[in-house]
């Protein structure tokens, strides 16, 4: 009996152990990606409290422990801890909810991190150290319920570990945080040579900024912030760490999800150009709505000197009435021949080699720009990033030439060859305007069967049945062959979408799971076929 309870006692404390772990880790990414914020943490927390705060194995494994109180005073103590611990073992054996490898944007082991993890680790093993030691003071079989009750505890109490762990260390990270700031403001100052290009809005960012960069390097030697370091953070570390003193132009994202982050962001870097792609419902949860996200974004163009430029996409009318806001010279962009640009694009298409387009500057040159890059909206980043070098000095022709250099940012309208079928990868990230551009290039492709997988779009607020609903309902305006939904659920307003604009039911299918999408897809595709991964998809899928 003693051999059996030390190696179930091993098996169970290993299977906690390891379920603890990465429970607690999960709540450190969620921590991360709410970029450390008590009040976005708390409020994630309030909304997964039934899917992921508590757990089914919490209510079993509490159950056990209450069997096994009332279970010692009827049979031997022995069979009372051994048969504990088998139910432990089965109670805790998953930790399916909390893989890493599901994760789309993965955790970060930054300094800041490290700091938190190692205060966060010491909080959940005190309850098990704890539970262990008067377990084995009690010097009897029972003792195994109050070690299994210090897992307990240490498990369900992970998000709490978390918050308390980011409380102790606030105090050292906002003094480390103040002296990044202040690092970077020191090292701007010294560079009156430097041009700071910003850039803002709703959706189109970090695209905007990469295109940018490539066509001013065709005179300029540029740094541009990797991916999305759009956090007050992540400009401290491209000016502390990236730039270097032969680089004379810094593009630069400016990222916001609260009021005031555009000033916090500012007061770090001052923009010498101010460029502001587009206002739409992204963050609509925690901005209230378009117009507060208007009026916190516009501050960017608030910020450069007198004779700073403000680029502005004139199509959106909340951008174009930004004109309002600047002292410096504006110009206007336009892929719907507004009036007012200094910069215009038409004849757009589309086909599986890219985008073409013809370019009109402030000056009337026309020149043709073919691009890999696909959308409408991609025409129109192409277009802010010409009017940023246009301010700066570049002939059109020169810009042409670096167009078609552009990649695509990855899972953002990527073409892929997969065999004999073209993709194209919109899954990062994606919004009403992006989902209605995927569809519409889409929609244009020759070849053969077009198809769209889609599981719907999140992180709309109150606007979000209604937006999935609304996609449905674009969705069937083009004669898409298939139209293939993950989740059945949570494409319900995409299926009423589609089925009040009477698109046909023998062409959608739902599926459970991304997986099981593609396990159908291997079956029906042929060669020539087009598939659209649009929205929030996983990073892991294969195409």
């Amino acid at each position: 009996m003693t051999i059996a309870l030390i190696l179930l006692g091993v098996v169970a404390t290993l299977f906690a152990g390891w379920r603890a772990g990465r429970r607690l880790r999960f709540f450190l990414h969620i921590f991360q990606l709410e970029t450390y914020k008590f009040d976005r943490y708390g409020r994630w927390l309030a909304d997964h409290v039934r899917s992921t705060v508590v757990r089914p194995s919490h209510g079993a494994g509490a159950a056990v422990l209450v069997s096994g109180v009332f279970g010692a005073s009827v049979i031997d103590p022995s069979w009372v801890a051994l048969i504990a611990l088998g139910a432990w073992t089965c109670a805790f054996i998953s930790s399916r909810r909390y893989r890493s490898d599901e994760e789309k944007k993965p955790l970060q082991f930054t300094a800041r991190m490290t700091r938190l993890a190692l205060p966060t680790g010491i909080l959940a093993l005190a309850p098990v150290a704890c539970g262990g030691l008067y377990g084995w003071a009690l010097g009897n079989p029972i003792g195994v319920l109050w070690y299994l009750g210090g897992f307990l505890v240490a498990d369900l109490g992970a998000p709490l570990w978390v918050a308390l762990g980011g409380s102790l260390m606030y105090p050292v990270e906002t003094a480390i945080q103040e002296g990044f700031k202040q690092q970077a403001r020191r090292r701007l100052r010294e560079r009156s040579d430097l041009t700071v290009v910003g850039i803002t809005g709703s959706y189109g960012k970090t695209s905007t900024k990469f295109i940018v960069a490539e066509l001013l390097r065709q005179k300029y030697n540029v740094y541009a912030t990797p991916s999305s370091y759009n956090t007050p953070m992540g400009l401290c570390l491209a000016v502390n760490e990236h730039l270097r003193p032969e680089h004379q132009a810094l593009i630069l994202e400016y990222g916001i999800r609260y009021p005031g982050d555009m000033d916090e962001l500012c007061n770090i870097a001052e923009p010498d150009t101010a460029v502001v792609t587009t206002i739409g419902v992204a963050h609509l949860e925690t901005m209230g709505s378009q117009d507060n996200i208007a009026a916190e974004k516009g501050k960017l163009v608030e910020r450069p000197p007198p004779d700073g430029p403000a680029i502005l996409n004139v199509d959106d009318e909340r951008v174009a009435a930004m004109a309002e806001r600047t002292e410096g010279p504006v110009w206007r962009v336009s892929t719907e021949g507004h009036p007012d640009a200094d910069i215009t694009a038409r004849h757009i298409r589309y086909d599986t080699s890219g985008t073409s387009f013809d370019v009109t500057d402030d000056t009337g040159t026309e020149v043709s720009f073919q691009t890999d890059l696909l959308g409408r909206h991609n025409v129109l980043n192409v277009l802010l990033s010409v009017a940023v070098g246009r301010s700066m000095g570049l002939r059109l022709r020169q810009m042409a030439h670096a167009a078609r250099r552009l990649e695509p940012v990855e899972h953002r309208l990527q073409l892929r060859e997969r065999g004999d079928v073209t993709i194209i990868d919109d899954a990062f990230n994606s919004n009403p305007v992006g989902a209605r551009n995927a569809v519409e290039i889409l929609s244009e492709m020759g070849g053969g069967r077009r198809v769209i997988v889609t599981p719907g779009m999140i992180e709309l607020g109150d606007r979000q049945w209604d937006e999935n609903e609304a996609l449905g309902t674009y969705i069937a305006r083009y004669d898409l062959d298939l139209v293939v939904l993950v989740g059945e659920e949570q494409t319900a307003p995409i299926q009423e979408g589609l089925s009040a604009a009477q698109f046909p039911d023998e062409r959608v299918r739902v599926s459970s799971s991304l997986s099981d999408a593609q396990h159908f897809l291997e079956r029906y595709l042929d060669p020539g076929d087009v598939v659209l991964y649009e929205n929030d998809l996983p990073d892991q899928y294969e195409v």
